[in-house]
């Protein structure tokens, strides 16, 4: 997470108060984003989507400011492969922010929960496939175990749990093109949401013109809800940038399943969505998933 780009000598690989205060409050803001988002949910998510991206781009822009670090944009705005590949991440990333939104307002926060623990050992499967890592025992059977319990929820459904897939797949792949960006963390989001800026203005203009938007026009309360779209889009992002450079891997790790587990108790005890047989079953088998891999993870950097 480390910017590329940052003259600073390399920091230590080891903990501190200050990155893993960053973190948590990163994710713990993604912990609380259903219930923005479901208050934002009798808006088109398109719209959300849109003025998430809006909103971020002025915040992004200030931080870059603030930092000094507007040649790194400068650079990879006339860098044609640059701005190929921030176009592909953003893709990937406006797709999974757009089916989240959806989620939530459909009542499907459970399934946003599920996508987001099954992530990470996609991360791992990902990297075995298109990299050729290797994957030792205990990882094949966390997969494995994540496999059956998808197998069960497809059974049960009739049919593939496809938001918590899409989730997973579109992070997944963000994260893995994402390393591939020759700027660091703050420059490269800014990159990504001024390219969206220019869609997101157009259906923007779009709802307003034929009546559909909901910004000055419904109440103060929609408003300042879109306004506020872009403080917690870019806020958890630039927060978690900057405490993950201040955190070891393996820190990161484990810190990576507050805000789904906290998704998981929202989506149960308050939104009171429903928590079937198939889900009391495949729920489990995916957190004893990721207790192998984290436990091997650990023993692996306990070694090294």
């Amino acid at each position: 997470m480390a910017d590329q780009h940052a003259a600073a000598p390399v920091a230590k690989n080891e903990d501190s108060a200050r990155g893993f205060a960053f973190a948590l409050t990163a994710y713990f803001l993604w912990g609380f984003l259903p219930i923005y988002m479901k208050m934002v949910a009798h808006m088109q998510p398109l719209e959300v989507l849109s003025h998430r991206v809006i909103w971020s781009l002025p915040i992004a822009a200030a931080v870059l400011l603030i930092l000094k670090r507007t040649d790194d944009v400068k650079a990879a705005l006339r860098s044609p492969r640059t701005l190929l590949m921030a176009a592909l991440t953003a893709g990937l990333i406006s797709v999974n922010w757009g089916i989240y939104v959806w989620a939530i307002g459909a009542g499907r926060a459970l399934d946003t929960a599920l996508g987001y623990f099954i992530n990470p050992l996609f991360s791992i499967f990902l990297g075995a496939v298109l990299l050729k890592e290797k994957l030792n025992r205990t990882q094949i059977g966390a997969i494995a175990l994540v496999a059956v319990a998808v197998a069960i929820l497809t059974y049960e459904a009739g049919q593939l749990p496809w938001v918590s897939l899409a989730l997973t797949l579109t992070w997944g792949f963000y994260a893995f093109f994402r390393k591939t960006l020759p700027v660091g963390p703050n420059q490269g989001f800014f990159l990504e949401v001024l390219l969206l800026s220019i869609p997101a203005t157009l259906y923007i203009l779009y709802a307003e013109s034929t009546g559909q938007g909901h910004f000055l026009h419904t109440g103060m309360s929609d408003t300042l809800l879109l306004l506020g779209s872009g403080v917690i889009t870019a806020g958890p992002l630039m927060i978690y940038a900057n405490g993950a450079k201040l955190l070891r891997l393996s820190t990161i790790g484990i810190m990576q399943y507050i805000a789904p587990t906290m998704i998981f108790l929202i989506a149960v005890f308050v939104f009171k969505e429903p928590f079937g047989t198939a889900r009391m079953i495949a729920f489990p088998l995916i957190w004893a998933a990721l207790a192998i891999y984290t436990w091997s993870m650990l023993r692996d950097y306990r070694n090294r």
